[in-house]
């Protein structure tokens, strides 16, 4: 009894398992960096913390200035910088330029942090602004996405077609005859997920590479700090530790600034678009990581496993044995004109089969309707089988315009 309810738990929904999953591994995940990085970090703040209280206690000493006083002092000095007042030349940040650029880390959902309302009615206005602003930024990168994917898939689409007519997969006759019926012979076809990871991933690192070539002179920092600094706001992080376009005159300033918007807004589509893709490949990960931890002790999961071979496949009488063990229970009456029939395989009945296979019959109906329309969709029974929904959003775009990888790819 113990086995069996311990086995019970293991019938996760697919779906729900996947959360869980995921969720057990993303804390992980955390645990992992934050043992990382406090391995890292943690020795230079200590260093940093004793060094600053060392400099304090000087300038006390050499002012004779109360540590009470001169900690209020830095307080007011640390609102200050809150409110965009540097010691150093910094641009204004409340001009038209300076809220272009603070409006645009908002709807990006960068928020570097350089520049913060300091008024009641800012903050409220900011509220509001960006709930739409925000919004309608995802649906930009969503579009951006899709667009992106289908000019990939275009393009590797023509590329592997002309591979086969260059193999001579495709008949002589086609050869002839127009592109339509060259694009009915690849009908189904999709580029292949790490395919199209591997083209935006390096389209993320052409981007980065010469952006950082653009900051380093302009800005002063090294080129290490530049894809430092083109990671975190291509990805939306937005530390705000470095941040571009801050100095209150450049050479060349409008072009670099035009150059600074335009690597910012192509960097942060690819790196999302490079994101998506990624988080499929990472559903697929744990959809074999499930298929790994299903239940092999109890004959429930092994009469599922054996249901697999076939998807339509039914076991003759299968149903009405189900039944006829409830009647026997509950001592209804028994049909048992045709059970030996039944058992024995030669013979299933249009009931039978409409009661244990609904869903597969419903399924067969939708293909069979679409075909006589002329719109045949096979994709939609694949993608159920290889455990991926059709999604909400860049899952569902990506779930539409690549082909979900599967055990026997």
């Amino acid at each position: 009894m113990g086995s069996a309810r311990g086995c019970t738990l293991l019938h996760f929904n697919e779906d729900n398992g996947r959360f869980v999953l995921l969720a057990a591994l993303i804390v992980a995940y955390l645990v992992c960096g934050a043992a990382v990085f406090s391995a890292i970090e943690r020795p230079t703040e200590l260093q940093a913390r004793a060094k600053w209280n060392q400099t304090l206690r000087h300038f006390a000493d050499k002012f004779d200035i109360a540590t009470g006083e001169l900690s209020t002092f830095l307080r007011e000095y640390e609102a200050a910088i809150t409110a965009g007042i540097h010691t150093n030349s910094l641009r204004p940040r409340w001009d038209f330029t300076g809220a272009f650029y603070f409006v645009g880390t908002v709807v990006s959902t960068i928020g570097f942090g350089m520049t913060t309302p300091a008024t009641m009615a800012g903050k409220v206005f900011l509220i509001f602004y960006g709930l739409l602003g925000c919004a309608g930024t995802i649906l930009f990168f969503n579009l951006f996405l899709e667009r992106t994917i289908t000019l990939l898939a275009f393009i590797m689409k023509a590329y592997h077609q002309r591979q086969l007519r260059s193999k001579g997969l495709l008949p002589p006759m086609i050869r002839r005859q127009s592109a339509v019926t060259d694009m009915a012979i690849l009908t189904g076809w999709k580029p292949s997920v790490y395919y199209i990871m591997l083209i935006l991933g390096i389209a993320a690192i052409i981007i980065s590479c010469c952006a950082s070539a653009m900051y380093t002179p302009v800005e002063g920092w090294n080129y290490a700090d530049s894809l430092y600094f083109c990671f975190v706001t291509f990805s939306t992080i937005g530390f705000g530790d470095l941040v571009s376009s801050q100095n209150a005159a450049y050479t060349n300033q409008g072009l670099y600034r035009f150059g600074n918007f335009v690597f910012i807004l192509l960097g942060v589509c690819c790196i999302y678009s490079l994101f998506n893709v990624i988080s499929i490949v990472i559903k697929q990960f744990l959809n074999w990581v499930l298929k790994k931890l299903e239940c092999r002790c109890c004959p429930r999961c092994r009469r599922g496993k054996m249901r697999t071979g076939r998807r339509n496949a039914i076991t003759p009488g299968q149903s009405r044995i189900r039944r006829n063990q409830v009647f026997a229970d509950g001592e209804g009456p028994c049909d048992s004109d045709g059970e030996g029939r039944r058992l024995s395989g030669e013979m299933i009945s249009i009931r039978d089969l409409t009661a244990s296979n609904k869903v597969s019959l419903a399924i067969l109906q939708k293909q069979l309707s679409e075909t006589a329309n002329g719109h045949p969709r096979t994709v939609c029974v694949n993608t159920r089988q290889n455990g991926f929904s059709g999604g909400v959003g860049a899952l569902a775009i990506m779930n539409n315009r690549l082909a979900e990888t599967s055990e026997s790819r």
